[in-house]
């Protein structure tokens, strides 16, 4: 018999990677409301840092696509890796995460939701790990194609929430030593993008 067990979704940072897809310069003029997500992942990466949790970057056929733009500040991620398959699942990025003790939770962030994060997310999802992608950092160069991939996605167990709610829920109690750093990063709230209307 077959039970939907729901996922919690429970975020320890010590079981945590974040995973940054392709957010390069080659996307700037094509993607919908990048400027927001470039600075919601930029948020993200800078709590990862404080909280120690490793990142692993990709980039599409950076030859083509340029690299990560350079907003964002890759600074201590464990892995930046060029790619062509879609999906951030490379056997490099296998074997990082088994060099991760407990690692149980992925939290996935940017572009483009219905190719490459989709892609990615399902796979980590058939190797058992939890997914969480956060809708603030993650967009398509069409509104259509990203609703539905995040509606795809959500159905399938994979958890869709945003960066505040995760980096919240990383420290998890105002006692934690990071709190006041985190708290922040989060002062400023995150963009208020024409990404809400269209989930």
């Amino acid at each position: 018999l077959f039970f939907q067990i729901t996922t919690l979704g429970n975020l320890t940072p010590s079981s945590t990677v974040f995973f940054c897809c392709d957010m390069q310069e080659r996307f700037r003029p094509a993607i919908k409301y990048f400027g927001d997500i470039i600075s919601v992942g930029q948020r993200l990466l800078q709590g990862a840092r404080l909280l120690g949790i490793p990142v692993i970057v990709t980039e599409q056929y950076p030859k083509g696509l340029g690299s990560t733009v350079q907003e964002i500040d890759l600074t201590g991620a464990k892995l930046v890796l060029p790619k062509t398959k879609f999906s951030m699942v490379l056997p490099e990025v296998e074997a990082a995460l088994a060099e991760i003790p407990g690692v149980r939770s992925v939290v996935l962030f940017g572009v483009e939701t219905h190719v490459c994060i989709q892609q990615t997310a399902l796979e980590l999802i058939g190797r058992g790990l939890e997914v969480h992608i956060v809708a603030d950092a993650t967009s398509s160069r069409s509104m259509m194609d990203r609703m539905f991939a995040l509606e795809r996605l959500a159905r399938t167990g994979i958890i869709v929430t945003t960066s505040e709610a995760i980096l919240l829920q990383l420290v998890a109690d105002k006692e934690h030593p990071k709190f006041k750093e985190i708290q922040n990063l989060i002062k400023a709230s995150a963009p208020e993008s024409g990404l809400l209307s269209k989930v």
